[in-house]
């Protein structure tokens, strides 16, 4: 494959150019209530050019390699043109030039396990909740991807991947009269299809959880202070910090990069941010990223300091700032753009019980529901939580939401468990999908936020 890879880039007349290839596997079991609706497995191929000449960089995507005389002609022209209008010229950040194979270890590699054991596990799991009167319906989904990746450039790179991704899981609907309410469910990693065996356990839980919320009151419009679980505050550690760390994200927004710059003390002196993507077994790990760079750990804030970001090589030479292998595709059909790994709050030396005691009286949340971010100011559905008073947790309570401003809440973290968890499951919207985006926390204490409930 290599050979027909460097054949290829020896046609294209360039500063820089580069070639990926890969194969995308994917299977899906889809259980709607105890309706089996979809069972299938795929294999797709293409392949991803991008070319660097007098300051313009383009890509285009073929899937034939009868194609690819076209696909050259094509891409030669768009540089030219993006040469010709482009204000500021594409500069690429220098990397270390790489001839690798990284095949990930796997603990029970999924291709091996055959499709009717995968059905009966996902059934198995299914079963579960429904055996309960007052659950009314799930969806419970098994996903598959595997991307074989193959990567060469005219500096010399030669780098073959794999991206093994195994994820379980979905969400359970309870009812009583008119009132209904649902639970998510969720199991998965990049370390192979053990980590989905023996989640009875965690299905059982979340049954227990959807059940529950139908004896729980809605919550109350207020203004206190809060402990976010390690999920939801992940959620926010992605959604309102993390993509403001992406350059490419603030790289137009001359205020906003102002407000990002590095040495800005942006958060409480307890906090601090990582992006991880080298952390084996975990959601977001891969070795080398989209553009063929080492992927590597960037401390993002440090004791509220903003110390880092994460950048393409393009951005980083237009930011004059370290590369940090962070370009990543959705798969064969996109160019690579910059996206998180593995983000997450590192973790302090607190208990829960601990930060319980500091909080007092206030809520403590514990499911996402969704949300949003606009500009600098974000927010996020929470499924359920509990009172807390006196440091006690107390009743359960529903439909809730929690909003404010990225800077201010920041500046009111105030308290850090030792209590880290990472997302069994990943996924970011951004440009792409990204089903590796992994994000995490410990529980945290947050000062004065805004929530709206019934």
């Amino acid at each position: 494959m290599f050979e027909k890879l460097r054949r290829i880039l020896g046609k294209i007349d360039a500063d820089y150019a580069d070639i990926r290839y890969e194969i995308k596997k994917t299977a899906l079991i889809l259980f709607n209530g105890k309706e089996l609706s979809q069972i299938s497995s795929n294999s797709a191929d293409g392949y991803v050019m991008r070319a660097l000449k007098n300051g313009g960089m383009s890509s285009v995507v073929f899937t034939k390699e009868n194609d690819a005389e076209k696909a050259l002609g094509t891409l030669s022209e768009n540089t030219q043109l993006i040469a010709n209008n482009v204000k500021r010229p594409v500069m690429l950040a220098k990397t270390e030039v790489v001839k690798d194979t990284f095949i990930p270890p796997l603990k029970e590699d999924p291709r091996k396990v055959t499709m009717s054991e995968k059905l009966e596990l996902v059934r198995k799991y299914n079963d579960i909740p429904l055996k309960y009167e007052k659950i009314v319906t799930t969806s419970i989904r098994y996903r598959e991807v595997i991307r074989e990746k193959y990567f060469c450039s005219t500096e010399g790179a030669q780098i073959r991947e794999d991206l093994v991704t195994t994820d379980l899981g979905g969400i359970i609907t309870s009812k009583d009269g008119h009132l209904t309410q649902n639970a998510s469910v969720f199991s998965g990693g990049s370390n192979g299809f053990s980590t989905l065996r023996d989640q009875e356990k965690n299905f059982e839980e979340r049954t227990a959880i959807a059940l529950d919320l139908l004896k729980a009151q809605p919550c109350e419009s207020a203004v206190c202070d809060c402990i976010l679980s390690p999920l939801l505050a992940g959620v926010f550690t992605h959604e309102a910090f993390g993509h403001f760390s992406e350059a490419d994200i603030i790289e137009d927004l001359p205020a906003m990069r102002k407000k990002m710059r590095i040495g800005s003390q942006l958060g409480s002196d307890v906090l601090s941010i990582t992006d991880n993507p080298t952390l084996s077994d975990q959601v977001g790990f891969y070795s080398y990223d989209d553009e063929g760079t080492k992927a590597r750990p960037i401390q993002l804030m440090k004791n509220g300091v903003l110390t880092g970001r994460l950048h393409s090589r393009r951005t980083a030479a237009e930011f004059g700032e370290p590369i940090s292998g962070h370009c990543v595709a959705e798969d064969y059909r996109y160019p690579p753009i910059i996206r998180m790994g593995t983000i997450f709050i590192e973790p302090g030396k607190l208990s829960l019980e601990e930060l319980l005691n500091m909080l007092g009286d206030g809520l403590y949340m514990v499911d996402t529901r969704g949300g949003e971010t606009s500009g600098e100011n974000f927010t996020f559905g929470t499924q359920f939580g509990y009172m807390v008073k006196g440091g006690k947790i107390k009743e359960m309570v529903r439909d809730i939401n929690i909003s404010g401003n990225l800077y201010k809440t920041l500046l009111d973290i105030v308290g850090i468990g030792n209590d880290l968890e990472l997302s069994k499951i990943g996924g970011c919207g951004k440009g792409q999908a990204n089903i590796r985006s992994c994000f995490g926390a410990p529980h945290i204490l947050v000062k004065n936020l805004v929530i709206g409930g019934a």
